[in-house]
């Protein structure tokens, strides 16, 4: 009866309510039903994660200092955090207070749908290779087409369950000791059911799924599939991730082929950065555009993402890159530059710096305490009503780029015994560096005795020169750390630093390299990150272990805090607090 009396109103509606003959004929979810080749291509364009996880990375590392903490002066400020969730992961404490732009919440959820698009490409792939189309059989043109969208897709899958395991496990530790390390879920199908219940398993078994999809999909990329290549995993983009793939891995010959590889046959002088030589940027906007620019040859690959890092890094205040960080980064000495003296009018500081970032940083903030920059951090604004002024904060990010795959390669060459030609590399990247800079005299070629001279012969300060535990974060039977290597893997990870600040790759190398780090928070003083701390992974989201997910393991709070002695209480009675 109720069958027949709905199949009477069915009838009755489309007899006599014409009107809502198109709101009826649409079925009645938000899903897409793919039925072409072009429609999977078309889809991989929401395949790649929409969130940064550079201010997770900055924040945990030692490239931000806390402006509130005091200085050798004894001035502090009062300034507040752009969220109460900075603070959380700048104490390298669980964020529990934010799920915003660029937290580990909003990290964790967009890198899960870029996954999500891959695995619902890929089911499609495997459909279409078997029943073809819609519209019938495959033609060659189609086949040769969704052979290149499954390894995209394969990529996609790859790189973000990779990311994921960089920010959320700990390092990889070799074959054996990541079974001992909580992973992350590794989804390779589409989702079918309401709240279904995933098991992170182990960073092994993820490594293992991680490179499974790289292999087998990095051989399928064609750069004519695409329009705009470089906003997809072209040939470079997708040869450049399995370098860093195989670098975390410490499988050296690997990293060192792929980095070649990401070059495309061109002598990487050719791909450096030439930014310093423009004298048409007005704004420190102009530069992060052109830094970030596909037309760049060295740009591999890049990533629009939905960002506040801007507003919390230049216009906080709080946590920002100052005092050491800034020293050890974009307003520093180096090897080659040490001569490059400059003098702070204001405060009469005479301090060196690489002329190449003379013009090409920036400073905000008030008198004493500042944000410095490079131009690469910087916000575009989506207006969605100009009038009213609100839209949508994004950043653009070049993810992959040849002036960091010339530094994987250079580390990877470094452990092969390939100590001339690592030193080549460097030299390239410091040579772009030297041209066309204001025309600076006092540099000088960079040198193996230079560089001897600079990273052990004396120390630069600032927390430049830090102690290596790679061997024991991931021990290795074929490769090892020898003072031979020491001075030029010193400079590697200088260099690294320099080349990926405010991007949150500087993270990663403080994990992979066993670093350790200190913070000072505001006044309750020193925390410090020891080799392999069990904080170097980021607590899952909260309201994903409310919903039964198993977190990770974290000590009593108590074990995390430097004790305070009587003395240092005192003393920072004389502190003075600057309200700006």
């Amino acid at each position: 009866m109720k069958a027949k009396y709905l199949s009477i109103f069915a009838i009755f509606a489309a007899l006599t309510f014409n009107s809502c003959s198109d709101f009826l004929d649409k079925v009645p979810d938000t899903r897409v039903y793919l039925t072409t080749v072009d429609q999977l291509r078309e889809l991989l364009v929401d395949g790649y994660m929409g969130y940064s996880y550079a201010m997770i990375g900055e924040l945990s590392s030692d490239n931000v200092i806390d402006n509130n903490s005091p200085s050798e002066t004894g001035v502090r400020y009062n300034l507040a955090a752009y969220s109460l969730g900075d603070t959380q992961i700048f104490a390298w404490e669980d964020e529990t207070l934010d799920n915003g732009s660029d937290t580990p919440s909003e990290f964790w959820t967009g890198c899960y749908a870029a996954i999500a698009v891959a695995n619902a490409v890929l089911e499609k792939v495997d459909e279409f290779e078997v029943n073809g189309t819609a519209y019938g059989p495959l033609t060659a043109t189609e086949k040769e087409k969704l052979s290149a969208i499954k390894g995209e897709a394969l990529l996609i899958r790859a790189f973000h369950h990779w990311m994921l395991c960089n920010v959320f496990c700990m390092p990889w530790r070799g074959p054996e000791l990541s079974k001992q390390c909580l992973g992350i879920p590794y989804i390779t199908h589409p989702e079918t059911t309401v709240q279904p219940h995933y098991e992170r398993g182990t960073l092994a078994e993820d490594y293992e799924k991680i490179e499974k999809d790289l292999v087998e999909g990095l051989p399928l990329i064609n750069d004519q599939l695409y329009e705009v290549p470089k906003y997809h995993f072209n040939r470079a983009a997708a040869n450049a991730f399995a370098a860093r793939f195989y670098l975390f891995k410490r499988e050296y010959d690997k990293a060192e082929e792929y980095a070649t590889a990401s070059f495309k046959g061109n002598d990487p002088a050719t791909l450096m950065n030439d930014i310093w030589s423009n004298s048409s940027f007005y704004y420190i906007s102009d530069i992060g555009r052109y830094a970030t620019s596909i037309e760049r040859p060295g740009v591999f690959m890049c990533f629009s993402n939905y960002s506040t890092w801007w507003r919390r890094f230049v216009q906080s205040g709080r946590y920002a890159c100052n005092r050491d960080a800034k020293r050890a980064t974009v307003q520093g000495p180096g090897p080659s530059w040490s001569n490059c003296q400059y003098k702070n009018s204001r405060t009469k500081e005479v301090f060196a710096m690489h002329p190449a970032f003379n013009g090409y940083c920036g400073t905000a903030g008030g008198q004493e305490y500042g944000a410095y920059y490079a131009g690469t951090c910087f916000e575009q604004f989506e207006y969605t009503d100009k009038l009213a002024g609100i839209g949508y904060c994004h950043g653009v990010r070049a993810e992959f780029t040849a002036e960091e795959m010339l530094l994987v390669r250079a580390e990877a060459r470094l452990f092969l015994g390939k100590i001339d030609d690592a030193f080549e590399d460097l030299n390239i990247w410091d040579q772009a560096r030297q041209n066309n800079v204001s025309g600076d005299d006092r540099m000088v070629p960079l040198t193996k005795e230079l560089i001897v001279r600079f990273y052990e012969t004396r120390d630069p300060g600032y927390g430049i020169v830090k102690e290596f535990h790679i061997d024991e974060v991931c021990p290795s039977d074929r490769y090892h750390m020898s003072e031979e290597i020491n001075a030029y893997m010193q400079c590697v990870q200088h260099f690294r630093r320099i080349e990926t600040v405010h991007t949150g790759m500087r993270w990663f190398d403080i994990k992979r390299y066993g670093f350790e780090i200190t913070h000072n928070v505001g006044l309750e003083g020193e925390r410090t990150l020891h080799t392999l701390d069990d904080r170097y992974a980021i607590q899952i989201p909260y309201d994903v272990i409310a919903a039964g997910m198993e977190s990770t393991p974290r000590r009593p709070e108590s074990a995390y805090q430097t004790a305070k002695t009587d003395e240092t209480v005192e003393s920072r009675s004389n502190y003075v607090i600057v309200n700006d």
